[in-house]
């Protein structure tokens, strides 16, 4: 097992899901299966504009020959342990060195192999990146309907840390972190705004009036990426966990006929009668979770 570095681009020329699957060619096949059973960190470069650098965490299942694409390989992305950075991490730190020590060469200059789309990264370097991207600055504060205070980092386990016995990084993320993350990145996503009604409401305590929701939920197997994520307020969330309300993957807010007011709703959706989207592409509902949502939870 190894860790490694994954590049991802939104407009990547591969079959790429990046909580279920990542496609490459057969000359970075010794290095993908060198991850298998560990962790892989996700990188967008630089020439991308807007990019996130460093931007996602997952562990590699398994690789195996991709049947529809010959010469082709897949790695599967292990159910459940994808999850997207609180921070996006930088290439470079604020003193212009790179973040990864392990594109250096010998003269401390970037080598090629910062162009590699798989290479692998030593866990010291591994630890310092994942624990940027895990960083909870100014945390967005969640909405709490009672006083019980939300547990704090430090009453949990270290949720990276890097045993040099085993000479390999462990990975412990409890469903409170991810969840805390999960909410973080989908909230900044959506400005703190609810998607289906417009609304952007802050409570007298500075914390935002809106849920970041699962489209497939955890219980189903939905992963923890930001693009099975969308900002709902507590009576759209109520709506649409209940199947009264759903999306066409054009993001048109869908209606279901068994609702006993469907005026009502119609008054307090977007007047446009679309469901608000991020800017990025990428973190936009995705439509392979929009239509498990309409078959599975959406009441026709």
């Amino acid at each position: 097992m190894g860790l490694g570095v994954f590049i991802h681009r939104l407009d990547s020329i591969y079959e790429d899901s990046p909580a279920e699957q990542y496609q490459f060619p057969s000359q970075y096949l010794r290095r993908v299966e060198a991850c298998v059973g560990d962790w892989i960190i996700y990188y967008e470069p630089r020439k991308v504009a807007e990019t996130r650098g460093y931007f996602a965490i997952a562990k590699v299942h398994q690789v195996i020959a991709d049947p529809s694409a010959p010469g082709m390989y897949l790695a599967l992305i292990e159910p459940g342990s994808y999850l997207d950075f609180a921070n996006p991490v930088p290439f470079n730190d604020p003193t212009g060195q790179p973040i990864e020590r392990g594109v250096l060469n010998d003269e401390g200059r970037i080598s090629g192999r910062a162009q590699s789309a798989v290479r692998p990264i030593s866990p010291e370097d591994f630890s310092r990146i994942v624990g940027i991207g895990l960083e909870e600055k100014a945390p967005l504060l969640p909405r709490l309907d009672d006083e019980m205070p939300l547990p704090t980092l430090a009453e949990e386990q270290v949720p990276f840390t890097y045993d040099q016995q085993r000479d390999r990084a462990t990975v412990t993320m409890s469903r409170i972190l991810r969840d805390r993350i999960f909410r973080r990145v989908v909230l900044r996503a959506y400005d703190e705004r609810c998607a289906i009604t417009g609304l952007k409401l802050i409570n007298g305590r500075g914390r935002a009036e809106v849920a970041a929701a699962h489209i497939r939920p955890v219980e189903a197997s939905g992963p923890d990426i930001i693009s099975n994520g969308i900002a709902l307020s507590g009576t759209a969330h109520w709506m649409f966990d209940r199947g009264l309300i759903s999306l066409a993957d054009n993001l048109e807010i869908l209606i279901s006929r068994q609702t006993n007011d469907p005026q009502g709703i119609r008054s307090i959706i977007n007047k446009s009668g679309l469901a608000l989207a991020p800017q990025r592409t990428s973190d936009r509902p995705h439509p392979h979770f929009l239509r498990w949502h309409r078959e599975h939870c959406f009441k026709q």
